[in-house]
């Protein structure tokens, strides 16, 4: 299979709270600063992507593109866009493939509008019960998990302490500062079973990629993609077949491991879509790096946190790092970096890492999984 590999990869200079950049100027922002990074001019660029209308970045960076994405599922939708993007490059219909992502979550400067449908099975059957905030609908899953496997909310607590724990480490984190099982049980209740630190963050920022095959994913810093999978589940969370399980993550990841031949075991770090603190818990179930209800006890034990066997995380997550409402494409960034050993909490001799992303609450989900290039 024809090697393709991340070759360029950047955020915007600022996260968290940016009132003076629209949507489109911050994926024009993070797409100039992912060129850079390789050394790629737009003039090479002969692919784009986005959750963000591609026509319109594609246009103020004066690239002429002959293949288009727009895919749009949520959250995870940027590493789908790696995973059309190398299997584009594959079949010769792009050489570069420029993804790119910036969102005013925070500010919502020059954010599509994004009313309601009440036609959707959404807009019938959970916006009018009052169902629309997603930590309003998350609460479902989160709750039949705990008393499936009898999770406690010490656990819940142990994903926000344990990514923090990385997230002082980074300076770029919005959140660093010291945190406790007991400070997060402390904090004000937003959801049952839901506290503050257990929420994702709202901020602005973005980030993009370049992605190419030949001789340019051969390079020392290209990241190679080893296996991508993706998978869709019910549009309604209410639908899950199995509320205390992904199943939609569990059959991404099964095409990417399968792709990349690797086990879970082969896998030195991993990022996991964290807008909600049991998001992890039940992700690391669904690849298959720990058995059902025991994410809880490894997370809680240590085992994802700095000097753990397994680093999770690694940036701080959306818990603690930045969360501009779509997540993905910053986990991209931090895997990247850590394949690289460019991560600002850095773990040692990172060989493969593997990324998950959820979109829409658990309606879809996508893996990849990132190697190191020989001498990389």
């Amino acid at each position: 299979m024809t090697p393709v590999a991340i070759i360029g990869a950047a955020e915007t200079d600022r996260l968290g709270r940016v009132p003076d950049a629209s949507v489109l100027e911050l994926n024009v922002e993070a797409a100039r600063r992912a060129l850079a990074d390789c050394g790629t001019p737009p003039g090479e660029v002969d692919g784009i992507a986005g959750a963000f209308d591609p026509r319109q970045v594609a246009h103020a960076l004066g690239v002429r593109p002959r293949w288009i994405d727009g895919t749009n599922v949520g959250g995870c939708s940027f590493l789908l866009h790696v995973r059309h993007a190398a299997a584009a490059i594959r079949a010769g219909h792009a050489r570069t493939v420029l993804v790119t992502h910036g969102e005013s979550g925070r500010s919502r400067v020059g954010s599509p509008p994004r009313p309601p449908d009440p036609a959707s099975l959404p807009g019938q059957f959970e916006v009018p019960y009052g169902a629309r905030a997603p930590f309003t609908r998350f609460t479902l899953p989160a709750l039949r998990y705990m008393k499936t496997y009898g999770l406690t909310a010490e656990h819940l607590a142990s994903v926000a302490v344990a990514q923090r724990r990385w997230a002082e480490r980074v300076p770029r984190a919005l959140r660093r500062g010291p945190l406790s099982v007991d400070d997060v049980l402390a904090s004000p209740m937003v959801a049952y079973p839901f506290h503050a630190p257990e929420c994702c963050l709202v901020t602005d920022g973005g980030g993009a990629l370049v992605v190419a095959g030949g001789e340019r994913a051969a390079g020392a810093r290209a990241v190679p993609v080893l296996g991508a999978g993706e998978a869709l589940g019910a549009p309604l969370i209410a639908q899950m077949p199995d509320f205390a399980r992904a199943d939609v993550a569990a059959r991404a990841a099964a095409d990417a491991f399968g792709e990349a031949g690797v086990r879970p075991a082969d896998v030195d770090h991993v990022m996991c879509y964290d807008a909600f603190a049991h998001l992890p818990l039940m992700g690391l179930e669904a690849m298959g790096f720990a058995g059902p209800g025991e994410a809880g006890g490894l997370v809680a034990a240590g085992g994802t946190a700095p000097g753990g066997s397994l680093p999770v995380n690694t940036n701080g997550g959306g818990l603690s790092y930045t969360h501009t409402g779509m997540y993905g494409m910053f986990a991209i960034q931090e895997a990247v970096r850590q394949v690289r050993g460019e991560a600002a909490a850095q773990v040692r001799d990172v060989e493969v890492s593997a990324v998950l992303g959820f979109g829409g609450m658990f309606a879809t989900a996508s893996v990849l999984v990132l190697g190191r290039n020989a001498g990389g």
